[in-house]
């Protein structure tokens, strides 16, 4: 997976790429898709949602550019594979997923896999961000929305960025906001295909 789908494909930051390779992916995905876990794909966790596809969360985490310190906010837990990527790469890792259940087997899953003590899990409505917990060095987001969340932008530190799927279902670019004095910048990064965001409200 390493060699072949991040590396070949560009991702050349090394913690990104050591990080991907001490997280065993296989204990994040159902069993009927254990064999297929390291496949360049998303695959199905249920509830009509995904675990990323690996090389979409090494850029996810190439374009957060991490360096081992921050307090990292991870939006939509999933089967929480993502958040211990990103507890590889930063201090601390706050996430929120809006689904009670795949937040609980989230937790079961990082506590499987040894992470349980470095991600803290909540249930909310991610689009809201964790407003009690904020300011955040970075906000990892893997579900796609049209516009950025202006919750999650004002969580952001100065200089933090945002990095998350923008577009509709049939076209979407992974775009980076960078808080700055002057409002957030942002440039897109690559195409992408996520599942929608789902908000509580």
């Amino acid at each position: 997976m390493v060699l072949t789908q991040l590396r070949g494909r560009g991702i050349d930051d090394e913690r990104v790429l050591a990080a991907m390779e001490r997280v065993p992916r296989e204990l994040f995905v159902p069993d009927e898709v254990r064999a297929e876990a390291y496949d360049d794909a998303a695959l199905p966790i249920g509830f009509e949602q995904t675990i990323s596809q690996p090389y979409m969360v090494a850029r996810i985490c190439l374009e957060l550019r991490l360096h081992g310190h921050e307090r990292v906010l991870d939006v939509g837990t999933g089967s929480g594979y993502q958040a211990a990527v990103l507890s590889e790469l930063a201090g601390e890792v706050q996430s929120i997923e809006v689904i009670p259940e795949l937040a609980a087997r989230a937790r079961r899953n990082l506590a499987d896999a040894g992470f349980d003590r470095r991600v803290h899990v909540h249930v909310g409505d991610g689009s809201l961000g964790l407003p009690d917990l904020a300011p955040f060095d970075a906000v990892a987001v893997a579900a796609a929305t049209r516009e950025p969340p202006r919750a999650l932008l004002e969580q952001l530190v100065r200089g933090g960025r945002l990095v998350i799927p923008i577009g509709t279902a049939h076209r979407q670019f992974l775009r980076v906001y960078v808080a700055t004095p002057e409002g957030p910048a942002d440039y897109a990064a690559v195409p992408c295909r996520f599942v929608p965001l789902v908000s509580s409200g």
